[in-house]
């Protein structure tokens, strides 16, 4: 997911959530659900439409382009609606009975929309559902049911300004695969004109460390909240001792709207972001050399964050069978790389990545993270305790752990059952 993307959806949420509390038109709890084909809705004369929210120029001349090619293959006609704030529109849509037939759809919204009806849980349905990767439909996946089609994903790793790495002497041999590799390397890397490791301050990308140490904010399984777990306190704690120490800066204290950004402005040598900065490095940041690696590891092992969104289909769609086709479009090999090449989405596919990474090859160590990367939960409501949780964390330099998590613990008790 590009940044720009993930503004866009987070700016979405609290419309959408207010939806979540409302019926869909016409269902009720378990039945926006089909297990046959035959099932399905279908009217060939009513069009259909295709909601997305705006990211870039690229990706919503791509979105279009494919959304035209199978309307005229299909010869059903479909328009794509890109929307600059689409919870106000999906929620006027889905309370009127008249939504959007396929829309771009987050992980966070799911549960909302699937317990109140207003989305079709399709994904059995889907031909090549065993192709994608287990933790990405996860993300989708609400009561044992598949409610989307997973159309791309993203992953965190470490970029490192090459030219930064050899002014501090380091070598290839540097790169960090340990906790104390990075603090060491971060401390090296700091300067008076720029700090060794940034990142934005959000459970977005600090979650990696609770992540890699052993907790993170709920189980697995989803059924119960670990932030306060002996894991997400060593995490945190990692972060809040690099901070304390100089060698990283959240990007809101280098006056950067993000990590990327502050990477790009060269006001840190390394920062933690997903595969969607080369799009940003590319038309703002041409002249900064730079280099991914993976991130190292914690106390646990290996672990990421990875990032998705999926292709929803309204429960109230008259055309739920089209719709079903042209998702399947929209997921095709040929489709998605088309999407890679045009705005440099990584594929959500097992069967897709190594030509992604014979393509892309400095790219791997995103594509590589998929075997252990983890989604950020999608209980119900789980939007609201992140956002606490992110106010909190701006002041973690001089912050409690243990009192940031006991709250985000107490906030998750809540919502998770």
């Amino acid at each position: 997911m590009k940044q720009g993307r993930l503004a866009a959806c987070v700016a979405s949420i609290a419309a959408l959530a207010m939806l979540s509390a409302c019926g869909g038109g016409g269902f009720s709890e378990g039945n926006a659900e089909v297990n046959d084909a035959d099932d399905l809705t279908s009217d060939a004369s009513k069009p259909m439409t295709v909601m997305i929210w705006s990211s870039s120029d690229a990706e919503d001349n791509a979105v279009k382009d494919a959304v035209a090619a199978w309307a005229k293959k299909s010869g059903h006609k479909t328009s794509v609606v890109v929307s600059s704030d689409i919870g106000q529109q999906l929620s006027q849509g889905f309370a009127s009975g008249s939504p959007a037939d396929v829309f771009y759809l987050s992980p966070e919204l799911v549960a909302g929309y699937a317990s109140n009806g207003s989305l079709l849980a399709y994904g059995d349905l889907l031909k090549d559902k065993d192709d994608y990767y287990s933790n990405i439909l996860q993300s989708f996946t609400y009561n044992g049911k598949l409610y989307g089609a997973p159309k791309d994903v993203s992953t965190l790793q470490l970029v490192i300004n090459t030219d930064m790495w050899q002014e501090a002497g380091l070598t290839d041999a540097d790169y960090p695969t340990s906790w104390d590799d990075l603090e060491r390397v971060a401390q090296k890397l700091t300067t008076s004109d720029h700090v060794g490791l940034t990142m934005s301050g959000e459970f977005a990308r600090i979650g990696v460390f609770m992540e890699q140490a052993g907790g993170g904010l709920v189980s697995d399984d989803g059924t119960k909240a670990i932030a306060n777990s002996e894991g997400s306190i060593a995490g945190l704690a990692e972060v809040k001792k690099m901070l304390n120490n100089g060698s990283a800066k959240f990007a809101d204290d280098l006056n950067a709207g993000w990590g990327g950004e502050a990477f790009g402005l060269g006001k840190a040598a390394m920062s933690i972001e997903g595969n969607w900065l080369t799009g940003s490095m590319k038309k703002d940041y041409p002249n900064i050399n730079y280099k991914f690696v993976p991130l190292p590891e914690g106390p646990s092992g290996k672990k990421t964050l990875l990032f998705t969104n999926a292709w929803g289909i309204a429960a109230d769609s008259p055309n739920q069978k089209d719709s079903l086709n042209l998702v399947e479009y929209l997921t095709s090999k040929d489709t998605v790389m088309s999407f890679s090449e045009a705005f440099g989405v990584m594929p959500a596919k097992k069967s897709l990545t190594d030509e992604w990474k014979q393509r892309y090859p400095d790219l791997t160590p995103f594509a590589d993270a998929l075997d252990y990367a983890v989604g950020v939960p999608n209980n119900k409501d789980i939007s609201t305790v992140i956002s606490d949780f992110n106010s909190q964390v701006g002041s973690l330099k001089d912050g409690d752990v243990k009192a940031i998590l006991d709250k985000t613990q107490k906030n998750l008790e809540a919502i998770v059952k």
